[in-house]
């Protein structure tokens, strides 16, 4: 079949598609679903993408391309497409979706459903009528947890069948844990069911993070031990409270009123996003996790959160009604309050989860510079030549700048980047030679050309990247230089101007306003601030010689050593010629001395 009776066949598909919410499926040559979308008109959504008029990404053209048929799925709601569309998505894991795929076997607490029951953490989650709590996240906030019951509450950890039958007839022996006071030994009938049953049901609310319910329980229990005078039973109820009241002040975050609300934040930049989930109950966070969305067809944050709100919810079975979001989606969430706070606790919540976004990206970033110490280096490379429009990437780096006071000792400095990182025995100092008076423009044009003659004479590879401090003039003055030698449009150069940080190309009178935050302004910023303090530098020892120069080698008989003698004795020309004969004696001999006196003693004598 012809690729144009394919494109009369998806034609007539999306002329018969109705305006109404549900699942739009695209399959490949091979029949094969490539594609899985929600829509709240589908007629308007898959339009869209057959729209010549509508600038689509390269991504989404290649997409289109493959597409040889479309089936769709009715739904009620926008909502009920979404919860369709994960499903869909994780049971065929198209290839053009983002895959919500989990390698990872997550830990449950189970109450398991037997006589004494246990409470312990599995990875197996069977139908056996026992009572499961989690999945948790972390490993750790769990094992937590779990201690803080069995400290709390002396329930029994051992695999015994224990049956009536069996402990009537003595099968059991009470072992260490009841010794230690960690069992009260039901297997030898030393403890009731009842009282078993009670202390159960106690740990069943502080793992559902019930914890306030749980003191105020345990209180009225201590106050009745002491009314009966009962002081020791009443301090070891005592101990619990305390126990509990540690765990809460470490775990709750916000008022304790705040219950049974998911909290989800996005962090999103150019390839990927960042979703964290927080579960709250009364106030604190007993669930936690952030998972990273790749994209594949610069999907939208709004699409990303709701595609994970649905996938993390499903997966840590949440029954909460209320949801937390850093923005208002178009999407309702069927039986869900959605909730964008703008201050107070809730606000406090999203915040919390932003943070969490935050640190695990730059975790995962750590770990990626760890397995490939210049990933960073190439990854800033690379934008920096989409940034600046380079036909190469900017591996190697030169920024120039000029420094003087007045015209006086003109200089010019040079620095390098390769990788983007300081190459510093690379550096070079330019004393301007041909140039007289202050000439920032015939500077910058002198040092050009000398430098790159030379890599041109001695055949040293040249840079990517020319970086001149300064604006329109400089630059236009280093392209003429690079013209002169035959360089121009060999080599990618720029002008940043520093009132506003503008870039300026060749011939373009229209400088790039790069953002702020980006990369490639601060590797632009430490090149330009780097020549700055390196010209600096060799400019101040420049000036500080030529003082020496000027001031005392001009006197018949002083060379620079005795000059340099003197400078380093007393520090400045004034202090010279403020100090007592003895003391310059003492440095230089009385020779010498008596040359500087008289030359200071002509100078403050008045023309005649």
């Amino acid at each position: 079949m012809a690729l144009s009776d394919f494109s009369e066949k998806l034609s007539n598909i999306v002329k018969v598609l109705p305006n109404k919410p549900g699942v739009y499926q695209y399959f490949d040559a091979d029949g094969k679903i490539i594609y899985v979308g929600k829509a709240k008109d589908l007629k308007k959504r898959v339009s869209s993408y057959f729209n010549k008029d509508q600038t689509q990404s390269g991504k989404v053209q290649v997409l289109v391309k493959r597409i040889r048929d479309i089936r769709f799925i009715v739904t009620n709601s926008e909502g009920e497409a979404l919860l369709l569309e994960n499903n869909l998505i994780k049971e065929f894991q198209p290839r053009y979706n983002i895959l919500l795929k989990d390698d990872k076997t997550y830990p449950w607490i189970i109450l398991k459903k037997e006589p004494f029951p246990r409470i312990f953490y599995t990875r197996n989650k069977i139908k056996d009528g026992s009572e499961y709590f989690g999945p948790f996240a972390s490993v750790k906030s769990m094992h937590t947890l779990l201690e803080l019951v069995h400290q709390t509450y002396p329930l029994r950890n051992c695999s015994l069948n224990l049956a009536q039958k069996y402990i009537d007839e003595g099968k059991y022996k009470v072992c260490l844990q009841y010794h230690i006071g960690k069992c009260l030994g039901p297997c030898q009938g030393l403890q009731s069911k009842e009282n078993y049953t009670g202390l159960v049901r106690a740990a069943r609310e502080i793992i559902k993070g019930n914890i306030s319910g749980v003191k105020a329980q345990l209180k009225e229990e201590m106050m009745a031990f002491a009314e009966k005078m009962e002081f020791e039973k009443a301090q070891y109820i005592k101990e619990k409270i305390e126990r509990l009241e540690n765990y809460q002040a470490k775990s709750v975050v916000v008022n304790p009123l705040i219950s049974n609300v998911d909290v989800f934040s996005i962090l999103s930049d150019e390839k990927s996003a960042f979703v964290n989930y927080l579960k709250v109950e009364a106030g604190a966070v007993i669930q936690a996790y952030t998972l990273e969305l790749k994209k594949k067809l610069e999907e939208s944050d709004e699409e990303l959160l709701l595609l994970a709100v649905t996938e993390l919810r499903s997966r840590f079975e949440s029954t909460s009604t209320e949801v937390i979001l850093p923005f208002q989606p178009e999407t309702e969430l069927p039986g869900i309050t959605l909730t964008v706070p703008q201050r107070g606790d809730k606000k406090s919540l999203l915040e919390l989860s932003e943070r969490n976004a935050k640190y695990f990206r730059l975790e995962q970033e750590k770990q990626k510079d760890l397995v490939d110490p210049d990933r960073h280096g190439k990854r800033i490379i690379k934008q920096m030549q989409s940034d600046l429009r380079m036909p190469v990437a900017p591996d190697h780096i030169e920024c120039f700048d000029n420094s003087n006071t007045q015209g006086s000792y003109p200089v010019a400095s040079m620095v390098v980047f390769k990788n983007a990182k300081p190459d510093k025995k690379e550096y070079r100092h330019f004393n301007i030679k041909t140039v007289e008076g202050p000439n920032d423009f015939a500077s910058m044009e002198e040092i050009i050309t000398r430098r790159y003659s030379r890599l041109l004479d001695e055949q040293k590879p040249l840079p990517q990247l020319i970086i001149v401090d300064g604006g329109k003039g400089q630059l236009s003055s280093a392209v003429g230089a690079l013209d002169r030698i035959g360089l121009r449009g060999k080599i990618t150069i720029i002008g940043i101007a520093k009132r506003l940080e503008e870039i300026y190309f060749p011939e373009d009178s229209i400088p790039l306003y790069i953002d702020k935050k980006s990369e490639t302004l601060r590797i632009i910023q430490q090149l330009r601030d780097e020549a700055h303090r390196f010209g600096i530098t060799h400019h101040r020892k420049r000036r500080e010689k030529g003082t020496i120069k000027t001031e005392l080698t001009e006197i018949p008989g002083i060379g620079p050593q005795t000059a340099t003698l003197l400078l380093s004795k007393f520090r400045s020309i004034k202090r010279i010629r403020e100090a007592n004969s003895d003391e310059i004696v003492n440095t230089i001999g009385q020779a010498k001395a008596a040359l500087i006196e008289a030359y200071f003693a002509k100078q403050t004598k008045p023309n005649e």
